[in-house]
């Protein structure tokens, strides 16, 4: 190797010599370049700047030369001088100086030359490197010298020859350095032909260097191999060992996943399989069903199940939004946050997840915002409501800063300035994604979230804001509220398990994100690890460190699990208490149905839980405390809510709890109950009423109805067969007390045993609930607990307002401020406004400084101050317990308003105070309150005069109290519901004490003006209530009350005046009275107990049905909704007829001027043809909207929720005359009256009429008239009707004038056939049928009334109807004079009226 080195060593030597010989050589000719380069740089700018110059001309340039006749002399010279530089030969001309000899002339050639095309082109490629020396000689002996070639002189004669003077010029300089230079570039072009040699024989001799060198490399490269495969194969058995580690470890490791993952990835491959359906199904959750509830979403989801594997598409069996959209670990954390845990409340939360539009969530109960506000904390949200004067900009930097956004409380109508950002209306600016909201344009981070929420608990929606958001029902579920309960009750009873059960929740979850962010670690690195995964050193140690930390986490779950588990099991101990208070939280959530004013908060209800936790009584044995538990919350929660319900809803309320209960232990179903309100749904039943004498129609269908009912299988046969059983039932006095005829005592439950009571005898319905709420849940539900504001006072703090709910003739003022001098607030401490148009900024301001100093505020008819109210809510929520003083309350006073906000309600103490019922309390309250209470007023009379006046005190206050007492007989009583209260009473005493004072003799008359029209009947709007009153009146102002020392005020004796005596005699006297009173001292009859208790009935049923889900009428046979509606609306449409053809009516029937009822006729048809038209109309659309072929509007939701509980729907009643008939008696009435119609069109006028039939009965009785006055030439304004009551119910032939009619029903009386007179109504018997009545028109001064009684006649029971502008209601038709034995006063007292259509 030396050797060869050695020889390597001569060859570079030798090689380094010839490389310094040729890079000489290479120098030299270089140098010679160089010279040739600098030579030739004085010639070659003069060249280019020729051919620019020649560039510069065109053939137009050209042309002109060559067109000169006669060219200048510099321009022949140029061309002479290009035509020699072209070697044209001149021409031998004539001399033209005349000498007679030749001369040579370059214009002739100089001519053709410029007209070659090509001449431009020739010139610039012309061969500038061998131009012939003969040429160039004579370029510079004639042309260069000569002065007048010169491209500046020539320019003046022509810029042609300019540039071709230049050019010549610019060819003579090259040409000349050119001859210089072609020496040298001889000698360089010998210089790089030796150097090429030289270099070619060095080329040669590093060939063969290089031969020699590759021949070394192949050498020391095999060498090289050896070594480094002796290198790999020592490396290959390390990596070996290593393998056989790392295999041990990987199997080790991940073999216990095998099960597992085998199980994931079967389970994957199920849901990949459904993935289609699954997905599909979820997208229409999240875009349709947010707004529903969890049992339509349940039908829903099923429907698209259905279709979807109709359609082949594969999907899930048991779908779960939660499980196809929903990550576990995320949920758990919503769980954490305050979402509730049940099932509809995570598919919500789901949705808000994966929704495109933002979420505006009903959500009545605060859950939904709790959640939000716990789970976006870390995000900086932002809380804002549109009342906040800055919600703009808070919202702004946070669409800039890419904060969430709350907006909460929101009501119908959303702010329209928020619109492009519920539309997502983003753009691009500058590169930077922007939003203009309102006039400003704002930067938009995609980080940016918004929430809105309402507390409205139904509110409605315009469609142009549902499309914008994503609605969702947050109503809080009976499950999610009952786990809530559950872990308060826990977290009480048993804290140590709670707080143990809240850690391990905490923990597992933690265990569940650790697992999972385990397994993706375990994933990645198998995924990403390329080639051998036994080679990647880093990878297996990830994986074994994944693994050890997963069996730790999986042995720590294993344990949290089991202690889960027993925890569960001690906490399900505590479930009965949760779920029962859940069933009585669900009890209060519908009252706003009823009431607005009945609102009441989750937290409220969760805070009176924890309360009944901590004060009832404690017991070691689980059972005897859950009793404990359960009657002590169940009773304050009655309590609490009692004080705020008016008294007609205290037993509903008491109903509902029990009811509810009851139906939650499946002890009631929901088609029992049901039924129980509303009586079923049918139109006509064709099993004749075995018993008519004495069972009304209306009962013989319910009876039919409830046999179908579960429980009641024969009941209709057996009642058919046992009629003389079910007869003593139905007249037995206290019907709800007795046992049913077997076997149905037996057979039948509690509730069943009332249902049967509720068909036969409605009336006893009120008191039969009484009973069984007394019965289930214990005499003190039906006892309320008195009104006392102290205790509603020690409930409230700062900042919570105490609000009375007001109703006709309460005014609580004189016992606030009484209680405030109690409290020692009186005075300048106690400040009172009366809310109206611009009273809201003082209030505002007597508000914040009573918060302040620690003073009361009393804000009176609120209600009035509907556009003040938000401004109210906005104070309300400003209360915090560091800014208030704690001496401060703000009490409220307003009438039941839907307007009234929400939120102040529930978060306040509600309390009602009703005039006292009963005329002992009614007395006793006149008797113990100011004036009569003052001893200065009840003495304030002259001695002589004070028998007087103490007897007429005495008499004011009972009729003040007898007022009161006869609103409860409804329309009997009064005709409108009138708010007499103790303002009226305290006036009237006060005027009764001046006139006494004043006069030896009590003027009578002015003080039963004064009291009567004025006082009281200032509040009456009705005429028939103003002769109501006064009559009244009369029978307590009168001279016998002053004289009779035991003047009667009842026949019966019972409640007379008082002999006089002390004050404290008289209130003794008040004491001893019977707490209840019978109709007689009111005047009335023993029936219209019956009547009130049938009204009550009434009420209670329609209250109770408003608080309850939509739902079918029961004994359905098990038909969905969706069948029945279908059945009743297309029943009802084959029912009635087609409408009357109007222009046949005109045609037959045409306006005559001695007969108007063609025109009362045809009037009728238009008015019944346009009802017809709404109710087919509406029926139709109904049935199409079921098949889903028409949408399905609100005014048509509100017609199947009537038809569904057998009402009249609204819609129908806005077109229709009046009624109060259910469903099934209405339609048929209406195909009654449609009938006689049609009779009379066929037929010709009837001869009796029926009355009740017309639409309109004024326009008939206007043609009574009408048709006498023609005939007998009478002005019309002086006649009026006189009547005659004919011994018959029909009548074959027609008066000579005036008509005949029937279809009244007496009210308050019967007719007595024989003396031909109204008499006492029989008992029970509430109607009665009036014979046949001739109107006979007559000069209205001639009508007598003597021996009659003016009786109002009403189109329905209600008599009260809107005022019009006769001063009669419009529900009042006409009055006439029905012949009486007793007194006119013995009929006004009973409320005597004639009817035209009964309720039934």
């Amino acid at each position: 190797s030396s050797r060869i080195g050695l020889i390597i060593k001569q060859w570079y030597q030798r090689r380094v010599r010839d490389e310094e010989v040729a890079s000489a050589k290479a120098a030299e000719a270089t140098t010679l370049k160089e010279e040739c380069e600098n030579d030739l740089a004085e010639a070659i700018p003069a060249l280019e700047a020729a051919l620019a110059a020649l560039d510069t001309l065109k053939p137009a340039d050209i042309t002109i030369v060559k067109s000169m006749k006669s060219p200048p002399a510099g321009v022949k010279l140029v061309m002479a001088a290009v035509c020699v530089m072209k070697d044209a030969k001149p021409d031998k001309i004539n001399d033209p100086a005349g000498t007679g000899g030749k001369i040579l002339d370059y214009w002739g050639p100089s001519k053709k030359l410029l007209g070659d095309m090509s001449f431009l082109n020739s010139l610039k490629i012309y061969d500038k490197d061998n131009i012939p020396v003969h040429i160039m000689k004579k370029i510079r002996t004639e042309f260069i010298p000569n002065p007048e070639f010169d491209p500046n002189k020539v320019k003046n004669a022509s810029s042609a020859a300019e540039g071709l003077c230049k050019w010549v010029c610019a060819l003579e300089i090259y040409d000349r350095v050119a001859k210089v230079v072609a020496p040298k570039k001889e000698s360089l072009r010998e210089a790089e032909i030796l150097v090429n040699k030289l270099m070619e024989t060095l080329d040669e001799k590093r060939s063969e260097l290089a031969a020699v060198e590759a021949k070394l490399t192949a050498l020391k490269d095999s060498l090289k191999e050896k070594i480094e495969m002796k290198e790999s194969l020592e490396i290959q058995v390390d990596q070996c060992e290593k393998k056989l580690v790392r295999a041990e470890k990987l199997i080790g490791g991940l073999g216990g996943e095998k099960d597992r993952w085998s199980q994931s990835a079967k389970d994957l491959q199920f849901l990949y399989d459904n993935l289609i359906g699954d997905v599909l199904i979820s997208s229409g959750v999240v875009a349709y069903l947010g707004p529903f509830t969890t049992s339509y979403r349940s039908l829903c989801v099923s429907g698209w199940t259905k279709s979807c594997s109709e359609c082949g598409i594969t999907c899930s069996d048991e779908f779960s939004l939660s499980k196809t959209l929903g990550d576990p670990i995320k949920i758990r954390a919503w769980n954490i946050a305050g979402l509730p845990s049940d099932s509809f409340s995570v598919d919500n939360g789901v949705i808000v997840d994966n929704s495109r539009r933002w979420p505006l969530m009903i959500d009545p109960q605060g859950q939904a915002n709790k959640w939000i506000k716990n789970s976006e904390k870390e995000n900086k949200i932002s809380v804002v409501k549109f009342t906040d004067s800055d919600y703009m900009r808070t919202l702004e930097n946070s669409i800039q800063f890419g904060n969430p956004v709350l907006i909460e409380n929101v009501g119908e109508e959303l702010d329209p300035s928020l619109e492009p950002l519920l539309l997502k209306q983003t753009f691009k600016q500058g590169g930077i994604t922007c939003i203009k909201l309102g006039e400003e344009t704002i930067e938009y981070s995609s980080d940016f979230k918004l929430y809105i929420t309402t507390k409205l608990r139904n509110p409605h929606y315009l469609p142009e804001i549902s499309v914008k958001v994503s609605l969702l029902n947050f109503m809080i579920t009976p499950e999610g509220l009952e786990d809530q309960l559950l872990g308060i009750v826990v977290a009480k009873e048993r804290p140590e398990l709670e707080e143990e059960r809240n850690a391990l929740i905490i923990q597992s979850a933690a265990n569940k994100k650790s697992l999972k962010e385990i397994e993706d670690q375990i994933l990645e690195t198998l995924s990403s690890s390329e080639g051998n995964i036994l080679e990647d050193e880093s990878a297996i140690q990830v994986l074994n460190n994944a693994k050890v930390l997963s069996n730790e986490i999986e042995k720590k779950q294993i344990i949290a699990d089991k202690t889960e588990r027993e925890i569960a099991q001690s906490r399900e101990g505590y479930r009965s208490i949760a779920k029962h208070s859940s069933v009585l939280y669900f009890s209060i959530a519908d009252l706003p149905n009823i009431d607005p004013m009945y609102q009441y908060s989750l937290a409220w209800f969760i805070n009176l839980y924890i309360m009944s936790i901590e004060q009832s009584n404690k017991s070691k044995i689980l059972e005897k405390r859950l009793r404990y538990l359960t009657d002590h919350f169940t009773y304050s929660l009655y309590k609490n809510v009692c004080r705020s319900l008016f008294e007609k809803d205290k037993l509903l309320f008491s109903f509902l709890l029990c009811s509810n209960l009851l139906k939650d232990r499946s002890e009631i179903t929901e088609e029992q109950f049901i039924f129980f309100l509303t009586g079923g749904v049918g139109l006509e039943n064709n099993i004749k009423n075995p018993a008519p004498e004495w069972l009304s129609d209306k009962s013989w269908d319910e009876v039919c109805r409830m046999s179908e009912l579960a429980g009641f299988g024969g009941f209709r046969k057996s009642f058919q067969a046992n009629i003389a059983d079910w007869k003593r039932y139905y007249d037995a006095k206290e019907p709800q007390k007795i046992k049913l005829p077997e076997p149905w005592q037996s057979k039948l439950s509690d509730f069943q045993k009332m249902t049967c009571l509720r068909c036969i005898r409605p009336d006893k319905v009120v008191q039969a609930v009484t009973n069984f709420v007394e019965e289930k849940l214990g005499r003190h539900f039906i006892e309320p607990p008195p009104f006392n504001i102290a205790t509603c006072y020690q409930d409230s703090n700062p900042i919570m307002p105490l609000i009375f709910v007001l109703s006709p003739g309460a005014d609580p003022m004189a016992g606030l401020l009484k209680f405030a001098e109690d409290k020692g607030m009186g005075g300048a401490k106690f400040n009172a406004i009366s809310l109206g148009q611009g009273q809201g900024p003082i209030a505002r301001k007597m508000i914040e400084q009573a918060a302040e100093e620690g003073s009361w505020v009393a804000l009176q008819n609120v209600h009035l101050a509907v556009s003040w109210m938000s401004e109210l809510e906005k104070i309300c929520e400003d209360f915090t317990v560091d800014q208030v003083n704690p001496g401060f309350r703000l009490w409220l006073t307003s009438y039941p308003s839907p307007k009234f906000p929400v939120t102040v309600l529930q978060n306040s103490v509600k309390m009602t105070n009703e005039p006292p019922t009963g005329l002992k309390a009614n007395l006793l309250q006149s008797f113990t309150t100011d004036p009569v209470s003052d001893s200065s007023f009840f003495s304030g009379v002259a001695e002589e005069k004070a028998q007087h006046f103490e007897k007429l005190l005495f008499s004011l206050c009972f009729f003040h109290a007898i007022v009161q007492e006869r609103k409860k007989f409804g329309p009997i009583g009064w005709n409108i519901a009138y708010g007499f209260n103790d303002s009226d009473l305290r006036i009237s005493l006060q005027q009764l004490q001046l006139f006494v004072n004043e006069y030896e003799h009590v003027p009578l008359n002015a003080v039963t003006y004064l009291t009567g029209e004025c006082n009281y009947g200032g509040r009456v709007t009705d005429d028939w209530d103003r002769r109501c009153i006064t009559t009244i009146l009369r029978v307590y102002y009168n001279t016998d009350v002053v004289e009779d020392n035991k003047y009667k005020f009842s026949p019966s004796g019972v409640y007379y005046a008082p002999p006089p005596g002390s004050y404290d005699s008289y209130v003794a006297f008040i004491k001893q009275l019977p707490p209840t009173q019978l109709p007689e001292v009111f005047g009335m009859h023993d029936n219209v107990d019956i009547s009130r208790e049938l009204q009550g009935t009434k009420l209670l049923f329609e209250d109770l049905l408003v608080t309850q889900a939509q739902t079918g009428g029961g004994g359905s046979g098990g038909a969905t909704m969706e069948q029945i509606l279908n059945d009743i609306a297309a029943d009802i449409t084959q029912k009635i007829p087609d409408m009357f053809d109007i222009e046949d009516a005109v045609e037959k029937y045409p306006v005559k001027y001695e007969e108007s009822m063609n025109t009362v006729l045809v009037q009728e048809m238009e008015r019944f043809n346009r009802l017809c038209d709404v109710i087919k109309t509406s029926l139709i659309n109904l049935q199409k909207a079921i098949k889903g072929l028409v949408v399905m509007s609100d005014a048509l939701e509100k017609v199947s929720g009537s038809l569904l509980v057998g009402k009249v729907p609204e819609l129908w009643s806005k077109s229709s005359y009046p009624s109060l008939k259910p469903l099934g008696s209405y339609v048929n009435d209406l195909v009654a009256r449609l009938k006689f119609l049609k009779d009379w069109f066929d037929n010709d006028k009837p001869n009796c009429f029926w009355i009740s039939a017309f639409y309109f009965n004024q326009a008939f009785l206007t043609g009574v008239k009408q048709n006498y006055a023609r005939k007998y030439t009478i002005p019309i304004d002086k006649l009026d009707l006189d009547f005659e009551v004919l011994p018959c119910d029909d009548i074959d032939n027609s008066p000579e004038d005036g008509a005949y009619i029937k279809g009244l029903f007496l009210e308050g009386a019967r007719w007595d056939s024989k003396k031909m007179s109204l008499a006492e109504s029989l008992p029970k018997i509430l109607y009665d049928t009036m014979p046949v009545i001739w109107l006979k028109p007559n000069i209205a001064k001639d009508i007598s009334t003597e021996g009659k009684y003016v009786s109002p006649v009403y189109k329905t029971s209600a008599r009260q109807g809107q005022l019009s502008t006769t001063g009669h209601s419009t529900n009042f038709v006409l009055a006439i004079n029905v012949p009486t034995i007793k007194p006119q006063k013995h009929w006004v007292l009973r409320g005597t009226c004639l009817l035209c259509s009964l309720d039934d």
